[in-house]
This record gives C-alpha cells, sequence and structure tokens, in this order.
C-alpha cells in the first residue's frame, strides 16, 4: 500500500510529496524546500521512515515547486523528471524569483531534466504504479499523478480544496484548467483523495458538490 508524507515548505507554503510503500522505495515530488532547514527537513523525514529515493518529479516548473531539485538531484543521485512541455518554464524559475524578491543561489538552481514524461505512461517505483494524466491549465503542461489502487491523486496546483489554481500567470489558460479537471480528475471517482500543491488534501466528491469553479 503506498503511503503519502506531505511537507509543507518556502514563502509560498508548498506542499511537497513523498510516496512510499512497504519496499521502503520512494519518489519524491515537487520538492520545495528553500531555506537549509527545510532542506535538512525532508532528509530527516527520509531517514526516519529509512526511505530510498528513487525517482525526483515535478508536477509542473513554478518556482515554488523546484527550490529543491537540486537538493534531491545531489543528495540522492536522482534525475530530474517533467514533462517536456514545462521546460520553458523551468528555465524562466530563475527570472521569476526575482520578480518576488526571492534568491535563487547556485545551489538551488534546477538540474535539467534526464528524462520526460509523457501523459499515459506510468511512473513505478516498489510495489506502486502511478498513471501519468495531462492536465494543462495552471501551468502550459502540468500533469497528475493517480494511484488506482490506493485511490490518490497527486494534483499539483491544478484543484484544490474549494478552488482551483490560478491562470495568470505564463501559460496558463482557465478553460483549459477547466477541460483538464472535469475530463481528467473528476471521472476518477468521488472517494479519490486530492493531493494539493497547496493546502489541505480534499476528494473528488467534495469538490463536484462544493467547488464554486465546477
Amino acid at each position: 500500500m503506498a503511503e503519502v508524507i506531505k511537507l509543507t515548505f518556502n514563502p509560498f507554503q508548498e506542499n511537497t510529496y513523498i510516496i512510499y510503500d512497504e519496499t521502503k522505495e520512494c519518489i519524491i515530488i515537487d520538492p520545495g524546500c528553500y531555506t537549509p532547514a527545510e532542506r535538512q527537513m525532508l532528509s530527516d523525514v527520509i531517514k526516519k521512515h529509512s526511505l530510498q529515493p528513487v525517482r525526483l518529479i515535478n508536477t509542473h516548473c513554478h518556482l515554488d515547486h523546484v527550490f529543491g531539485n537540486q537538493y534531491v538531484a545531489d543528495t540522492y543521485g536522482l534525475k530530474l523528471e517533467i514533462h517536456k512541455g514545462e521546460l520553458v518554464v523551468l528555465d524562466a524559475a530563475p527570472q521569476s524569483a526575482v520578480l518576488y524578491g526571492l534568491a535563487m543561489p547556485s545551489e538551488q538552481l534546477s538540474p535539467p531534466p534526464g528524462n520526460y514524461l509523457k501523459e499515459g505512461e506510468q511512473v513505478k517505483f516498489g510495489n506502486t504504479t502511478l498513471d501519468i494524466l495531462f492536465t494543462p491549465g495552471h501551468s502550459p503542461a502540468s500533469i497528475s499523478f493517480y494511484c488506482e489502487k490506493d485511490r490518490f491523486v497527486i494534483a499539483g496546483d491544478v484543484l484544490f480544496l474549494g478552488s482551483i489554481g490560478r491562470t495568470d500567470l505564463p501559460g496558463g489558460n482557465f478553460d483549459t484548467l477547466i477541460k483538464s479537471i472535469m475530463e481528467q480528475l473528476i471521472p476518477l471517482g468521488d472517494d479519490v483523495i486530492v493531493y494539493s500543491g497547496h493546502g489541505p488534501e480534499t476528494s473528488i466528491g467534495y469538490e463536484k458538490v462544493h467547488n464554486p469553479f465546477l
């Protein structure tokens, strides 16, 4: 059975996810650890649970989701995996940081991708399989990760408790985002837990009834 650990990092209160199963292999999704203390917290949790990180993945590449990419890559010998359509966003992260008055020193500059993920493919580790869903709209090529067996989806900034991702950033589009939610996430089923890039988890069923955007 897959277990999900959520850690909240950086000034944007971004959710970083560690997913692992009984094999103790784990994947790290959207490491947003910004300060040395946050990077140490990530490693401490991995050590506490005796986990072996085997993959480093971004749902999308806005700067708050990539602050820790270099640290994870260096510490655990992993290559970054993203959708190819997010490369332009990843490349723009240092400039985006300046706009928010944040520094991105060399140790926080993300490494280039070592692998591109495609919708319809799967992410496998240990005894766990995640389906890759193409969910653009908040960013040009955001992807979500659905665990059919354990009934959850890692949705990045696509869907939140009572809200949706913003669409006013470069590459964002409101109609595209709503289409992604309605065609890719809603059909997963009311019982599916949604782990979002910010804020608490929710469920598909709850959002169908209470989300004003849907």
